[in-house]
């Protein structure tokens, strides 16, 4: 890790740039995907599945004996500790549910808003070398919860045309109705118009690597919704001499681990302890069976030195991170002044970890600085809030006149005559 000591305000733009490619440098390729996949369906799948997969399926439907067979290979203590997951996100999502809420705002006038689950959506769970089994768990049990009735999922395959055992047993606990043998562009693209064999979805859920990231963004040209920009997983620990330098390393690397353009910030008013921490990082990296990702994503990454706590709170919420952990003498001050950051780890044995897997908050989350703007998926992005109201004659002569006088003064005489032809009727 680069270490940077007391850096000015002006060059905090340049310390919160991420590793990663613009949409820009990848727009053409995804592009080109989407083209393909618009025109000639289930057939441009199969090309580039075969292309950037190394693989040729008969059939992309991940089919039931699959999932028995996929069941049957997951150890009973990874069942288990599935399970205990998938128990804690249900608890925590389900708490999430809101009444309707109904208002008289005049006599005569109710207004009222509910919420109603999104039809068909969309979850992409990334494969590769990391098949994140716990993505599933974090995307389908809310909207489980929230009453989506198609939950469709992709996952891309292995060399071997098949999905991780743990993904399909993760899947069949979550009421996904249907999984497809798909991965990166082509399955956003899928999803995005639908294809013979895949439904044209109204939202896309999931996180992935640039070119996923992209495809999303793009996927909204064509009408369908995204859960938010996240690409290449991040984290910013902040820490004092009263953390354990050693569990300071090991957060840092649990996401450096995730692949070569993940980024790991340290922000600490010790030089010392960063050196501790630099030296705890090299001895947990030879113990590694990723450490060559691991090596590469850290020296993308960097260790801060700020003694005032005033100017790292505010290094932090310049660079929104993905995910924060809080390790210092005074966490309240930075969880009080926190504005921007996907998730928050407080305390010397809160691991980012378990948000990642169990302690049952989501770990779909905003990456690349858009924590300042997006939350980290929840119920509620599965849910669309749809405002009623009912005005009876006593509520329209009440606010008929003004609507009438606001309709004239914008010019709009056919939104001023709907509510004069209705106060001429009651009189």
């Amino acid at each position: 890790m680069k270490v940077i000591q007391n850096p000015q305000p002006k060059d905090w733009n340049t310390i919160s740039e991420r590793p990663t490619k613009t949409i820009v440098d990848i727009e053409s390729t995804v592009n080109q995907v989407f083209d393909a996949i618009q025109v000639n369906g289930d057939k441009a799948v199969a090309i580039y599945t075969k292309e950037f997969d190394n693989v040729s399926l008969e059939s992309i439907l991940v089919s039931d004996e699959e999932i028995e067979e996929a069941i049957s290979l997951v150890s009973g203590e990874l069942k288990s500790a599935i399970e205990l997951a998938a128990t804690n996100i249900n608890k925590f999502h389900t708490a999430q549910k809101t009444d309707k809420v109904i208002v008289e705002t005049t006599k005569g006038v109710e207004c009222w808003q509910e919420k109603r689950p999104i039809t068909k959506v969309g979850l992409y769970i990334p494969g590769g070398t990391a098949p994140l089994f716990s993505t599933v768990l974090m995307l389908a049990i809310p909207a489980q919860i929230a009453g989506c009735k198609e939950i469709v999922l992709c996952s891309p395959p292995d060399k071997n045309g098949t999905i991780n055992p743990a993904i399909l047993y993760a899947v069949n606990l979550c009421g996904v109705t249907q999984i497809f043998k798909v991965g990166g562009i082509q399955a956003i693209a899928a999803m995005t118009f639908g294809t013979e064999s895949i439904p044209k979805v109204s939202k896309i859920f999931g996180p992935g690597n640039q070119y996923v990231t992209a495809a999303k963004q793009i996927a909204t040209k064509f009408g369908v919704a995204i859960d938010m920009p996240a690409g290449p997983s991040e984290l910013l620990v902040v820490a004092d001499t009263s953390a354990n330098p050693a569990f300071v390393a090991s957060d840092l690397l649990s996401q450096a681990e995730h692949g070569i353009d993940s980024q790991v910030l340290l922000v600490s008013d010790s030089l010392e302890f960063v050196e501790f921490v630099q030296e705890e990082l090299q001895k947990q990296l030879l113990e590694l069976p990723r450490k060559e990702i691991a090596k590469i994503a850290l020296e993308n990454s960097k260790a801060i030195v700020l003694e005032d706590e005033n100017n790292a709170i505010n290094l932090i919420n310049e660079y929104a991170p993905e995910h924060l952990i809080i390790a210092t003498r005074n966490n309240e001050f930075f969880v009080n002044n926190i504005e921007n950051a996907g998730s928050v780890f407080i305390g010397n044995y809160t691991p980012e970890s378990a948000g990642d897997y169990a302690s049952g908050t989501n770990h779909t989350l905003p990456t690349n600085g858009f924590s300042k703007a997006y939350s980290g998926v929840n119920l509620d992005s599965f849910l669309k809030n749809i405002t009623f109201q009912k005005i009876s004659e006593e509520g329209i002569q009440n606010i008929g006149k003004s609507i009438e006088i606001m309709a004239e003064a914008e010019g709009l005489e056919a939104h001023k005559n709907a509510v004069s032809i209705r106060l001429k009727n009651i009189i």
